[in-house]
C-alpha cells in the first residue's frame, strides 16, 4: 500500500481540506437579540421599556393650559393655574363659552391675537415633532396596571386608559415620555396617572391623532397634543395641558394644574397637646 503523505500545515492527507468554518450572520444575531428581548418582556409583562428622548419644544405655546382651534367650552367650576402658565386661547375661533364660574391665573385671549397665533404654530411644530419620533415601543393593549420607562410608544390605532398607568423616570427629572396615538386617547372613570421616581408632567407628551376623551373623574398627566378635539369630562384633574390643533376643547368642572412637577402633598403639622399645668401644693404654716 502506498503510504499516505501528510499536509504539515494543515494536518490532513494530502488534497484534503478543512470544512469552511460558518459564522452567524448580522441577520441571525439580531434575531436572537430579538428573542432574547421578547423572554425579558414575558418575564416582565406590566413594564414596558424604551429609549432615552429629547423633550419636546413647546415654544410660543408653552404658557398655555388650553389651546384649542375652533373655541373652548366650560360648564361647572373649573380653575386652571401652575408655574409654567394658564393662559386660554382658540384660533382661527376665537371662541370661549363659560357660564362665568371658569378661574385662571393666566390671560384669557378672546380675539385672534398675534399671542394665539404663534402658540398655535408653535403646537403645530410641537405635534409634527411628535409624529416624527422614531423606534418606538409598539403598545397595543390597555395601559391600565402597566409601567413605562421613558421613551417612545405608539399605538398604531387608541390608546386606553383603564385603573391605573405608572410613568417611571428611574430617578431622572428630565426623562421624557412620548405617546403617539393613531386615532384615539380615551382614560377610564376613576383611572390615574401616576408619576414615580421623578417624572415630571412638563416632559409627558401625548399626541393623539384624531380626539381624546378623559373619564369622570379621572387622574390625568401630561400634555396632549390631539389633531382634532379634547373633552375632559365631570371632575377630571389634569396636571399639565390641553391642547387641540384643529376642534374644540371641552371641559367639565376640572382643575387643570399646568406645573412642571407634581407637588407633594404636605402632611399638615400636629398641634402638640399642652399638658395641663400642675398647681403646687401649698404646705401648712406651722404655728410658733
Amino acid at each position: 500500500m502506498r503510504p499516505v503523505k501528510m499536509n504539515p500545515r494543515t494536518g490532513l492527507p494530502s488534497g484534503a481540506h478543512r470544512k469552511p468554518r460558518r459564522y452567524p450572520t448580522f441577520s441571525a444575531i439580531v434575531a436572537s437579540a430579538a428573542v432574547v428581548g421578547l423572554l425579558v418582556l414575558a418575564i416582565l409583562p406590566n413594564t414596558l421599556a424604551a429609549t432615552t428622548e429629547e423633550t419636546i419644544d413647546l415654544g410660543e405655546a408653552s404658557s398655555f393650559a388650553v389651546l384649542a382651534g375652533s373655541g373652548i367650552t366650560t360648564t361647572g367650576i373649573t380653575s386652571i393655574s401652575g408655574t409654567l402658565g394658564g393662559d386660554l386661547g382658540s384660533s382661527p375661533t376665537p371662541s370661549l363659552t363659560d357660564a362665568g364660574t371658569l378661574t385662571t391665573t393666566g390671560t384669557i385671549y378672546l380675539a385672534v391675537t398675534q399671542e394665539v397665533v404663534s402658540a398655535k404654530e408653535s403646537l403645530l411644530v410641537a405635534y409634527e415633532d411628535a409624529v416624527s419620533r422614531k423606534n418606538p415601543t409598539e403598545i397595543t393593549v390597555d395601559l391600565g396596571g402597566h409601567t413605562l420607562t421613558p421613551g417612545v410608544y405608539n399605538a398604531g390605532t387608541s390608546i386606553g386608559i383603564t385603573g391605573n398607568l405608572k410613568l417611571d423616570a428611574q430617578g431622572d427629572p428630565d426623562a421624557v415620555f412620548i405617546l403617539q396615538a393613531g386615532s384615539t386617547l380615551t382614560t377610564a372613570t376613576n383611572s390615574t396617572i401616576e408619576l414615580v421616581d421623578g417624572a415630571q408632567a412638563a416632559n409627558v407628551f401625548w399626541q393623539v391623532g384624531s380626539s381624546a376623551t378623559l373619564g369622570t373623574y379621572s387622574i390625568f398627566a401630561g400634555h396632549i397634543l390631539a389633531q382634532t378635539s379634547i373633552t375632559a369630562t365631570t371632575g377630571v384633574v389634569i396636571h399639565g395641558a390641553l391642547m387641540a390643533l384643529d376642534g374644540a376643547v371641552t371641559m367639565d368642572t376640572n382643575t387643570i394644574l399646568n406645573d412642571a412637577a407634581l407637588e407633594p402633598e404636605v402632611e399638615p403639622t400636629p398641634e402638640p397637646t399642652q399638658e395641663p399645668t400642675q398647681e403646687p401644693t401649698e404646705e401648712p404654716t406651722e404655728e410658733p
